[in-house]
């Protein structure tokens, strides 16, 4: 169903355009709903008028007035098909449809934007609008006769409550794999297409392996189909790109430009390509709001050898000033000139990453005869190992992010034993004691609220048809985070609603053995997270127990609260911890239809102090969150000495720290939630 259609205060264009030429502006009011447009297509920003400045560099309270109102006017009209509960199996018939025009027998899509990124702008949520499944990671294939969706271990549950059984087979991808899948099910002479901008080279040479199995075929779209068919996809979104200043981002673009240039120049490379705006954004010292939760600006760019930069974006989204602060070694082009610039590199050496760079690229310059080398992103490493401002930054947004967390689990503790409590009402609490604070932002991610059997559900969004109310007996699971201009948050507690049994209680622990394993690890320079990835896993390994995610993801400087090339799995890994690169700690444990449990610090990777008789220099964490881990919950029959003194001194670090940043009746509660316990 459609909104209302008019919302009262808009005078009209003609109103309109009298006010942008009254105040300098050289817009029409066309190209100007075409920015709104763009506007109303990116998430909402903490600044809401901030859009207001690319229309105009002085603007009066009259044009604002009418701008908001355009805005809100044609907010009301807006419908992307993407709204909770709006999928139709409809949209699957249409997308076959589209596929026998083209003469392709199927299509492959993943969830994922050209950027090859988690977090995607609405435009790009085609998983979403094909199957209803709103997980970060996922992928659909749809034949004639038959679809499926694959998703990892932390969508198992979400996938079987979002996507219809009866249009899209759910699968968990690890135990069959799309390209077995593809295998068994393509008829010989089948073409599989797919878009080469929403696949890596790696990720499309494994359809392609499978299709030869088939006998089939695997053929690029020209245009996605998806998007064919999509009649009410939002447009590219339009969020102001702004210049992050200097004191949060400890050293200028130009030192980090040459810095990379200088090793692209000794290894003989003239120009490596940068596809992820995560990347773009740290190396230029700029931040944007095109993706929710994460300050993106969504944009391309050429890094060449002699520190100069080609950056390919929509102009619309630039801040006035920012010019400025780019400077002349930075050239600005619209995206569609990206194509072009690559066709310019014949016969040069050009890097880009095949791991994550969309395989259109390097189809790109395969055409023009550049030498492509195949290596990781340069930003990926020097992005990942932070500076000491970052670092200091990072430091302080958790000190202010504990005191709100822990002002919410005060207010929790008072309020949750009367049985009333939602989920949502919850979660909306929390982000009243977080959204107030210095330099916030935005959340980091859509808090993770979870009640009882919806805390099992890794991933899990409350919503109305799903809110629970805590309830004694049941376990509450809450992971949140902020974004702050100085650092990013991510932490997760799991907290007793009345008297735990035994069996929580036992779990807990183990989860919290785990946690401490990570936390204390000491390990030589060189050790990657998937060595360390068993520690957390063994005490619930001990009683034939695990988890189905991860132990620890990187985390940026005011950007992705999941962020590589570091992380802490069972996967491999060639990427070594090094100083300076932020990690969660989060092992887990997860009893479906019963409860979930996670506990998640983020971590800091330090060089430790040499001990006597050591040949080797070593490694190890400095705790950054900070905030109560639930006493109630905790068995100090299974911990042993060491773990309790751990358990005491982190409580009593927390205690110190947040006792003078929260009012009396927070900090009384916090006291006897940080007490001391015996061993």
């Amino acid at each position: 169903m459609q909104k209302a259609a008019v919302v009262a205060g808009y005078q009209g264009d003609a109103a309109l355009e009298r006010l942008l030429r009254k105040d300098g502006a050289s817009l029409t009011v066309s190209a100007l709903r075409d920015i709104v447009a763009g506007v109303l297509a990116a998430p909402p920003a903490a600044q809401p008028d901030a859009w207001i400045g690319l229309i105009a560099a002085s603007s009066g309270p009259a044009l604002r007035e009418q701008l908001r109102a355009l805005k809100d006017e044609m907010n009301a009209v807006r419908d992307d098909g993407l709204g909770e509960g709006r999928w139709t199996s409809g949209r699957v018939a249409s997308l076959r449809t589209e596929l026998a025009t083209r003469g392709l027998a199927g299509y492959v899509q993943p969830r994922g934007d050209e950027h090859q990124g988690e977090y995607v702008a609405p435009r790009a949520e085609r998983l979403a609008w094909l199957t209803g499944f709103t997980g970060s990671a996922g992928l659909a294939i749809v034949l004639a006769d038959k679809a499926a969706i694959f998703v990892d271990g932390r969508y198992t549950l979400q996938v079987r409550s979002q996507v219809d059984s009866g249009s899209f087979e759910p699968l968990h991808i690890s135990d069959s794999p799309p390209p077995d899948w593809l295998a068994r099910n393509l008829k010989p002479g089948d073409r599989l297409g797919y878009d080469p901008w929403l696949h890596t080279p790696d990720g499309a040479e494994r359809l392609r392996a499978a299709c030869v199995k088939a006998k089939a075929e695997l053929v690029p779209c020209a245009g996605n189909p998806v998007d064919a068919v999509w009649t009410n996809q939002p447009p590219p979104p339009i969020a102001p790109v702004v210049a992050h200043p200097l004191s949060f981002a400890g050293r200028d673009s130009g030192a980090k430009r040459r810095e990379l240039a200088e090793k692209l120049a000794a290894d003989g490379i003239d120009a490596a390509i940068l596809t992820a705006p995560d990347a773009i954004a740290w190396l230029l010292n700029i931040r944007g709001g095109d993706v929710p939760h994460t300050p993106l600006p969504l944009s391309f760019a050429i890094l060449h050898r002699d520190a100069t930069v080609d950056l390919f974006i929509e102009p619309r989204k630039l801040a006035p000033g920012l010019g400025e602060h780019l400077g002349n070694e930075i050239r600005i082009a619209r995206p569609s000139g990206l194509g072009p610039a690559l066709d310019a590199m014949s016969g040069r050496r050009v890097l880009a990453d095949p791991a994550a760079a969309a395989l259109w690229i390097f189809d790109r310059l395969a055409a023009a005869k550049a030498a492509i080398v195949r290596a990781p992103d340069p930003v990926s490493l020097p992005k990942a190992c932070k500076n000491e401002a970052e670092l200091a930054g990072t430091r302080a947004a958790h000190r202010r992010d504990g005191a709100a967390l822990t002002r919410f689990l005060a207010w929790l503790a008072r309020e949750a034993p009367s049985g009333r409590l939602t989920e949502i009402e919850a979660a909306d609490r929390l982000a009243e004691f977080r959204g107030g604070g210095e330099h916030f932002r935005d959340f980091s991610f859509d808090t993770i609220s979870g009640a009882g059997p919806n805390g099992a559900i890794v991933h899990y969004r409350a919503t109305p048809a799903s809110n629970r109310r805590l309830e004694a007996g049941m376990l509450y699971l809450v992971d949140s985070g902020a974004q702050y201009l100085d650092g990013t948050t991510d932490v997760t507690r799991t907290v007793a609603i009345g008297r735990p049994t035994s069996e929580q209680r036992d779990r807990f622990t183990r989860v919290l053995k785990g946690h401490i394993a990570t936390a204390t690890a000491r390990f030589p320079q060189g050790t990657t997270g998937a060595q360390l990835d068993a520690f957390a896993r063994r005490p619930l390994w001990d009683v034939g127990l695990d988890y189905d995610h991860g132990t620890g993801h990187g985390v940026g400087s005011y950007l992705g609260v999941h962020e590589g090339p570091q992380r802490i799995s069972k996967l491999p890994s060639t990427v070594a911890l090094r100083p300076g690169m932020i990690v969660s700690n989060e092992p887990g444990y997860y009893k479906t239809a019963g409860y979930g449990i996670r506990i998640e610090n983020l971590v800091v990777v330090t060089v430790l102090p040499g001990l006597p008789g050591g040949e080797r220099a070593m490694l190890g964490f400095e705790t950054l969150t900070l905030a109560p881990i639930d006493l109630d919950l905790v068995d100090t029959t299974l911990l042993d000495a060491a773990e309790i003194d751990w358990l005491n001194a982190y409580h009593a670090r927390v205690r110190e720290t947040l006792t003078p940043l929260v009012d009396a009746a927070t900090a009384a509660w916090l006291k006897d939630a940080t007490r001391a316990l015996n061993r």
